[in-house]
C-alpha cells in the first residue's frame, strides 16, 4: 500500500515537473525568441508649415487640434501689399507691351523704306526692338512673381492632418521660410517597434503584426513594412545625427541592440484614437 502511494506521489511530482518544464520552455521561447516587443511607439511625420512671403498675419482660419485636408487654407498674410504689387506689375507690363508694339512698328517702317533708310537707322530700330522684347519679358516675369506672392500669401495645408500646438495669432509677423504651424500628417501614422537584434531573423517585410496600444482594449492589425538598415554607433564620440539613436537599458551589461522596424497599420476601429507618441506592444506573426 505504501509503495502504491509512493509511486502515485512520484508520478504526480514528475507530471508537475514536466508541466513546469513545458511552461517554462514556452515562456522562455516567448520572451527570448519570439519577435515581440513592448518598446514600440505610434509615430507620424510632423510637417512644419512656413510662409513663402513675409508680413503680418491677417487671418488664422484654424484652431488647435483641428483636422484639415490637403489644400485647406490655414492662415493668410496681409494681402493688401501683394495686391498693390500685382497692380503695379500689371501696369508696368502694359507699358512694356506698348513700347514693344511701337518698336515692332518702327522696325517694320525702317524695312519698308528700303534704301531710303540708312543702315544705321535700321540697326538702331532692330536693337530697340530687341530691347523692348527683353523689357517685356522682364515685366511679364515681374507680374508672374507678384501674382505668385499674392497666391502664396494664403498658406495651405500640404498634407491631410491635424493642427498641433497652435500659437499663431492675427497681427503676428511671419518671416518667409520660418515654420509657424505644426501639422501632424495623419496619412503617415505608423508604429515603430524597437526589436532586439536576436529576434530580427524571424521578422520579414509583409509579416502580419498585432498592435496593442497602452490604455486601449482593442488591438490593431498591421504588417511589417521595412527594417532599419543602420542605427547610431554609440561607442563613437560623434554620430551623424541622422540615424536612429536608441538608448541602452543598462550600461554595465552587454545587451542586444534594438533595431527599428516600421509597421503599417491596416485597420483602425472607430472608437480607437490614434495619437502620435503613444506606447504600444507589437507581436509579429499575429493578427
Amino acid at each position: 500500500m505504501n509503495s502504491l502511494k509512493f509511486i502515485g506521489r512520484l508520478i504526480v511530482t514528475l507530471a508537475v515537473v514536466a508541466a513546469a518544464v513545458f511552461v517554462g520552455r514556452g515562456l522562455w521561447s516567448h520572451y527570448m525568441d519570439e519577435p515581440w516587443t513592448r518598446d514600440a511607439r505610434l509615430r507620424a511625420d510632423v510637417v512644419g508649415l512656413a510662409p513663402d512671403v513675409s508680413g503680418l498675419v491677417s487671418e488664422v482660419l484654424v484652431t488647435d487640434n483641428q483636422a484639415v485636408k490637403k489644400g485647406d487654407i490655414l492662415f493668410r498674410v496681409d494681402r493688401a501689399r501683394f495686391s498693390i504689387a500685382l497692380a503695379q506689375s500689371e501696369a508696368a507690363l502694359e507699358g512694356s507691351k506698348a513700347a514693344l508694339d511701337q518698336a515692332h512698328r518702327e522696325r517694320a517702317r525702317q524695312e519698308r523704306l528700303g534704301e531710303a533708310a540708312s543702315l544705321q537707322q535700321k540697326e538702331q530700330a532692330h536693337t530697340a526692338e530687341q530691347q523692348a522684347e527683353a523689357a517685356f519679358r522682364q515685366a511679364t516675369a515681374n507680374r508672374d512673381l507678384a501674382a505668385l506672392n499674392l497666391e502664396r500669401s494664403e498658406i495651405k495645408a500640404t498634407v491631410n492632418g491635424t493642427v498641433s500646438n497652435l500659437s499663431l495669432r492675427p497681427g503676428d509677423y511671419v518671416s518667409a521660410g520660418t515654420a509657424r504651424i505644426a501639422l501632424i500628417d495623419t496619412d503617415s501614422l505608423r508604429v515603430e517597434g524597437y526589436f532586439e537584434e536576436t529576434k530580427l531573423q524571424r521578422i520579414h517585410p509583409g509579416d502580419k503584426v498585432s498592435i496593442h496600444l497602452m490604455g486601449q482594449t482593442k488591438s490593431l492589425d498591421g504588417h511589417v513594412v521595412s527594417i532599419a538598415t543602420g542605427i547610431e554607433d554609440r561607442e563613437r564620440t560623434s554620430g551623424t545625427g541622422l540615424l536612429a539613436n536608441i538608448n541602452p537599458t543598462f550600461s554595465w551589461v552587454r545587451l542586444a541592440q534594438r533595431v527599428p522596424v516600421r509597421i503599417s497599420i491596416d485597420n483602425v476601429p472607430d472608437d480607437v484614437r490614434l495619437i502620435a507618441g503613444l506606447t504600444a506592444t507589437v507581436e509579429v506573426g499575429k493578427s
